[in-house]
């Protein structure tokens, strides 16, 4: 596997990767999207952005946005007393689901949250879920809930938004591991 910066040309794989994940995984949580799945995959604010290669074929993709560019601004800054310009946001990670548990998910996430620390910001994420499977796979990499909130477009039935936060000492140790 090798993780790489996103390319413009990876784009349409990208749509089909996360089309064809989307029914397992159930994310992004309004399928189909009521806009271009791009618009979902490269947003206002990114900081970066990397897929994973495997075998020649997009496996996984993962970015990082200013959390101030974004509709949980307010949110953050509430929770944590801090400036969305001081946050960086883990954002649209997904795997290819034939590959789902082959660690292709953590060396992403490990990939986004390195990049946010090297630009001096702290990591948080948010997830529908805190109990979910990918709320738990979070919480196993040492993410902490730090609030919750209920964005209207969120279906009904699903559990709340989950603001997580990685400590630095979390961090720390999986460097170590």
């Amino acid at each position: 596997m090798t993780i790489r910066e996103r390319r413009p040309e990876d784009l349409p794989e990208l749509v089909e990767v996360l089309s064809a994940q989307a029914p397992s995984s159930g994310y992004p949580h309004r399928w189909p999207l009521p806009f271009p799945v791009e618009e979902f995959l490269v947003r206002p604010g990114e900081l970066g952005a990397w897929v994973a290669v495997v075998d020649g074929r997009i496996a996984g993709h993962v970015a990082t946005t200013d959390v101030s560019a974004n509709w949980m601004a307010e949110h953050w800054s509430s929770i944590l007393g801090r400036s969305g310009h001081e946050l960086g946001e883990v954002s649209i990670l997904f795997v290819d689901h034939t590959l789902s548990g082959s660690g292709v998910g953590g060396a992403l996430l490990d990939r986004a949250v390195a990049e946010i620390r090297e630009l001096g910001r702290e990591p948080v994420l948010d997830v529908v879920g805190e109990d979910t499977r990918v709320g738990l796979f979070y919480q196993r990499r040492g993410w902490v809930v730090a609030g919750h909130a209920r964005p209207q477009w969120l279906p009904d039935g699903q559990p709340d938004v989950a603001f997580m936060v990685l400590p630095e000492a979390a961090s720390d140790e999986r460097v170590e591991a």
